[in-house]
């Protein structure tokens, strides 16, 4: 028996003691109406699976092992789950059904389900690597408040998924673990940084999970995998509390100025789940600040403003998303809801900008007191032109720079909330193609992309759902349809800031409208 499963017992009753009761609250009484699947429950969604804990048709333990059974099947062809602690998870299922079977009550909203964690997100007594070398034998002493959020609710934290190297790319390998692979093609991206936690949610290694999104790295691998997320909320602070998620070092209790986390899930319905167990003051704040998403104003998709966003000369995309957002126009007419092809809320490559530049400047808090003075020193000698110029000089930036650049982001902030008071949501690409090529094993300079016969920056990948991220806005990435390689492609909703709620019901009001999304092999294997 590890320290894992000696702390499992008492997980529930110590996050409880710092983290808000409104985290606890009971799911919605429509999720009763879901049916699992009786012979492969982890092929459900999480509020089936929920269900079927809560009547009794199935027991934690029951459903963890038919789990982990799964996983012993498929994980070896993925990588996505890369440290499992199986002795832990049937203490912590075994510890769900005798409280339910001599209370009659739930641990929570998560009673009993068996999930997995991301990699750069510190679990108590259990090995977080963030991909790293240098944390490769880092067992933290405290959970990250999201995971603590998790256990308060319920759920059984079953192993952890795999990412790139301190979460610093957009495809997922890293010396540990080595590569994860794309569900739908191994020869293709899963993409990053939550890219074992997209595959984990496709082929129901984990019902749901969590993921970071700085530059895209929540979105841009949900649309490769084919699944559901929602970068959440940010303003001064975040809606769901991100203390303990690397790269910043272990014990840090700061993060990025635009990090956040959010929820991974296979369908609309069950983001909404997870979302109301995540969103959480930071434990500092509980006495006095609590999170109360407003719910959407709007319950047919023919009522909606809705801005689209379909293609841009500073991101062009291919030919088959292009094609899927005329489907989407199409579908958004058909209800009847108003749409606005034409009004722009920010100049594209502006925005982008200024984003790189903020990021820049966030990622260098972290480094080495010697790699920050070389990096000082580069700055000031290399030419405005350079192509490492904008690099250098935004991780090395004054503050009174910064400063300014903040200044500069508020009033995009403020150009957004304009928008939006004209638009209930705006839709746009959530990729310029669907899953790239995985390019692991090429030096950094020498990857692109291909966009319809034309060579691209490699980052272009994630240019699209960089339009959220330096304002701190909610945004879903939703699935539906396919290439003609049966890869999946995506969409991004993007919503004002706070309105988490309505960016979700509008993926839930779209699914119905739109094509369904492949299904990854391995989820039925």
């Amino acid at each position: 028996m590890n320290r894992r499963t000696l702390l499992a017992a008492a997980a529930t009753t110590v996050a409880a003691a710092s983290l808000p009761k409104t985290a606890i609250a009971a799911p919605a009484a429509a999720a009763t109406k879901d049916a699992m699947n009786s012979t492969a429950p982890y092929r459900s969604t999480a509020r089936a699976q929920l269900s079927a804990l809560r009547r009794g048709t199935i027991t934690a333990r029951d459903l963890l092992d038919q789990v982990l059974a799964h996983h012993a099947k498929v994980n070896p062809g993925l990588n996505a789950v890369v440290t499992l602690d199986a002795d832990a998870a049937r203490a912590a299922a075994d510890k769900a059904d005798a409280y339910l079977a001599e209370t009659g009550r739930t641990l929570g909203p998560l009673h009993g389900l068996p999930i997995t964690v991301k990699d750069a997100l510190e679990t108590k007594g259990l090995r977080t690597t963030c991909g790293s070398t240098n944390l490769s034998d880092h067992v933290p002493s405290a959970d990250a408040d999201v995971v603590a959020l998790l256990l308060q609710a319920g759920a059984i934290v079953i192993g952890k998924t795999n990412v790139p190297t301190m979460c610093q790319d957009i495809q997922t390998s890293n010396p540990i673990f080595g590569k994860t692979n794309n569900p739908f093609s191994p020869d293709h991206t899963a993409g990053g940084s939550s890219g074992g936690p997209s595959v984990a949610v496709a082929t129901g290694l984990s019902a749901l999970e969590v993921g970071s999104d700085l530059a895209g790295s929540l979105r841009l691998p949900a649309a490769y995998c084919g699944v559901f997320a929602l970068r959440t909320s940010r303003g001064a602070s975040p809606i769901v509390p991100t203390r303990g998620h690397i790269p910043r070092p272990p014990g840090w209790l700061t993060s990025s100025d635009m990090l956040t986390l959010g929820p991974i899930a296979r369908d609309a319905d069950d983001l909404d789940l997870l979302l109301d167990v995540l969103a959480a003051p930071a434990p500092a704040d509980n006495a006095a600040w609590k999170i109360d998403l407003p719910a959407p104003s709007k319950t047919r998709l023919g009522q909606y403003r809705v801005g689209l966003w379909a293609d841009d000369e500073f991101c062009r995309v291919d030919a088959a998303t292009r094609s899927l957002m005329d489907q989407v126009a199409g579908a958004l007419r058909t209800s009847g809801a108003s749409v606005d092809d034409s009004t722009r809320p920010v100049e594209f490559e502006a925005s982008n900008t200024l984003f790189e530049r903020l990021m820049y400047a966030t990622s260098a808090a972290s480094a080495t007191d010697e790699a920050f003075a070389g990096e000082v020193k580069a700055a000031d000698s290399v030419a405005d032109d350079a192509p490492s110029a904008r690099y250098l000089k935004s991780r090395t930036m004054r503050h009174r720079d910064w400063a300014r650049a903040d200044e500069d982001r508020q009033k995009l902030r403020a150009k957004w909330a304009a928008y939006f008071a004209e638009h209930d949501v705006l839709i746009t690409p959530a990729a310029p193609t669907a899953a790239v090529l995985d390019q692991t094993s090429v030096p950094s300079q020498d990857r692109y992309i291909t966009v319809d016969g034309e060579k691209r920056s490699f980052f272009d990948q994630t240019s699209w759902v960089n339009l959220a991220s330096p304002v701190g806005l909610p945004a879903v990435v939703m699935p539906t349809g396919q290439t003609r390689d049966g890869l999946p492609l995506a969409i991004q909703i993007i919503g004002p800031y706070l309105a988490d709620r309505t960016v979700i019901a509008v993926a839930k009001l779209l699914s119905k409208a739109l094509p369904t999304p492949p299904q990854a092999p391995a989820l039925t294997a």
